[in-house]
């Protein structure tokens, strides 16, 4: 592990254009449950399975299921980065960092001081009326009362992409475009499993792209270098 870790780190001085790319693995150590893991919140049990209730047709048929869990398991509004995010955001001010392509909705790269973040699947701090678009602030969605209204009388959502949905063209292309230009890509947190998100990683045209996850993933063939290990652990010796 000690090894692997000074790679790192000698990849990261050699480095001046690296992206950095992560799931819910990079929060976990911030105390937010992930998905897919053993105790993650897809297999909790629930009157609907989660990745039905996160879906599109679910909130459209029945927001007031969807608000009930929306509000009980996606308020991270009290969560604080962890040292993941922190060594991050110090990379990015120290010019070497470009751009942070993130597939969770929490916020906290932007809470750690992180800029140039990409956040592919939305964020619980984006919210709108379906009908006049106006905007909401996630305080007014988890303190409503049930589902939340705007003042025209209309549903607000959160922005945050739910299943069936499509991801924001321009933040992927966006995102895309950062990773093509990087000479290094660190990849976090994340199994990968998750499309489209998972296929970016093609798009990477530079020399070396870095895993960190607990577990394998079906790209560590790709890989100049994979560490299956803690993030906390890894980024606390960056």
């Amino acid at each position: 592990m000690k090894e692997k870790i000074e790679k790192l780190k000698k990849l990261i001085d050699e480095s001046n254009n690296i992206v950095f790319f992560g799931g819910a693995g990079v929060s976990t150590e911030s105390g937010i449950p992930d998905f897919r893991s053993k105790d993650g919140l897809y297999n909790q049990k629930y009157i609907f399975p989660p990745e039905q209730i996160l879906s599109h047709s679910f909130f459209i048929e029945n927001k007031e299921e969807f608000y009930r869990f929306y509000k009980e398991k996606m308020n991270v509004l009290s969560y604080k980065p962890n040292i993941t995010h922190i060594k991050l955001a110090k990379l990015e001010e120290e010019g070497k960092l470009k751009a942070v392509i993130t597939q969770n909705i929490d916020g906290l790269h932007q809470k750690a001081g992180s800029v140039n973040v990409f956040e592919l699947h939305g964020s619980i701090y984006r919210n709108y009326c379906m009908k006049c678009k106006k905007e909401y602030s996630a305080e007014y969605i988890f303190k409503s009362d049930g589902v939340p209204r705007c003042s025209c009388g209309e549903v607000v959502r959160p922005d945050v992409v739910l299943y069936e949905e499509m991801l924001n063209t321009v933040t992927v292309n966006k995102a895309i475009a950062m990773i093509e230009e990087s000479d290094l890509m660190i990849v976090a947190g994340t199994s990968l499993t998750v499309a489209p998100a998972s296929s970016l990683i093609f798009h990477f045209k530079g020399k070396n792209i870095v895993l960190i996850n607990k577990q394998e993933t079906f790209y560590d063939d790709r890989a100049s270098l994979v560490i299956n290990a803690n993030l906390g652990e890894v980024f606390s010796q960056i």
